[in-house]
């Protein structure tokens, strides 16, 4: 077996599923992926399954608790921060049921450090990312959290080689300065490159497997991610622009997989497999790469996660993602 097949299935989802219920949604995503599930995540229950409530559980020594306006910095845990954890305890007992002698590969979601610094408000209503200080205390704590947690989930499936994904949908706006004040009527001034690419290399650090960077926002900074130390980069296919090709023909050929968003993450009709991943075989065309290389490149997802379809869809999508991406590998051409 290739370290390749061993490391990525050919098909996964992003994260979130509609519905409440963690066993549900374990068995929904063990009996579609079974090369390669993930944890899933189910914000429908409210504050704390949400990704940045869940990911705020994780921190060490650092606490929020719910505003009107989102998730403020607290002195200690209170309630939310007890939710949080309590939900992501059962989703894990559910996970390790239902993955029973599992060997493989396992994907795992948190927030990176940015889109949570984006989204933490400190004690006076303003977002982490307008300071610096405020900014590596939360990057410190989210390491150690996730160490923490890796462990738990690496305890709970021994046979699960772990993939951690980081969801970074604010990363482009936290680098164009693009982050609104509390007021609304100003931003934040853009975080220079190197300081978000030195603590995204902290995080990915954090773990001694691959590390895949989630976005499903427009003009996602391929380079900088590789840099950052991403083996893996996932993103909404059908955002892609001209200005993005140059930077995804390097990244495959510098061995980067590509988590690429097909499916629609939305309730809507279902084109044949083969249609999904047409744009992918088009795009490797036009970079010139060997249609070889393309299903060991390539990881079939929704462009998004599920949280907003109805259940029937989200399992018609999940298989749907499976599907097409055996159409990838049985057609590269």
């Amino acid at each position: 077996m290739t370290e390749t097949t061993t490391l990525w299935g050919p098909a996964t989802g992003v994260g979130s599923l509609p519905g409440g219920d963690a066993r549900e949604a374990a068995k929904t995503v063990t009996g579609s992926f079974e090369d390669f599930p993930f944890l899933a995540e189910l914000p429908a229950r409210g504050p704390g399954a949400d990704m940045i409530g869940r990911t705020l559980g994780l921190l060490v020594e650092l606490y929020a608790h719910v505003e009107p306006s989102g998730w403020r910095v607290s002195d200690r845990p209170g309630r939310d921060t007890r939710r949080a954890r309590s939900w992501l305890g059962e989703d894990l007992d559910a996970l390790e049921e239902f993955t029973q002698g599992y060997e493989g590969p396992l994907k795992v979601q948190a927030v990176g450090p940015w889109t949570l610094a984006a989204a933490l408000e400190l004690r006076g209503g303003e977002a982490a990312v307008g300071d610096p200080g405020a900014c590596r205390d939360l990057a410190a704590s989210l390491a150690e959290g996730l160490r923490a947690h890796l462990a738990e989930v690496a305890r709970r499936v021994p046979g699960a080689r772990i993939v951690l994904q980081l969801d970074e949908p604010s990363l482009t706006a936290v680098l164009r300065g693009q982050v609104r004040t509390a007021s609304g009527y100003r931003t934040y001034r853009a975080v220079d490159r190197q300081v978000v690419e030195s603590a995204l290399r902290d995080i990915v650090a954090v773990h001694d497997g691959p590390v895949a960077v989630h976005s499903c926002a427009p003009d996602v900074p391929f380079a900088l991610l590789r840099r950052a130390g991403a083996a893996a980069v996932s993103f909404d296919f059908g955002l892609l622009t001209e200005r993005d090709e140059e930077a995804i023909g390097e990244a495959v050929e510098a061995g980067t997989k590509l988590l690429a968003g097909v499916v629609p993450s939305t309730d809507g009709p279902l084109s044949d497999p083969g249609g999904s991943v047409m744009g992918v075989r088009t795009l490797w065309r036009r970079l010139g790469l060997n249609p070889g290389t393309l299903a060991e490149s390539v990881v079939v997802t929704p462009t998004c996660g599920l949280a907003g379809a109805s259940p029937a869809y989200a399992r018609a999508a999940l298989a749907h993602c499976v599907r097409a991406a055996r159409s990838l590998a049985d057609n590269p051409e």
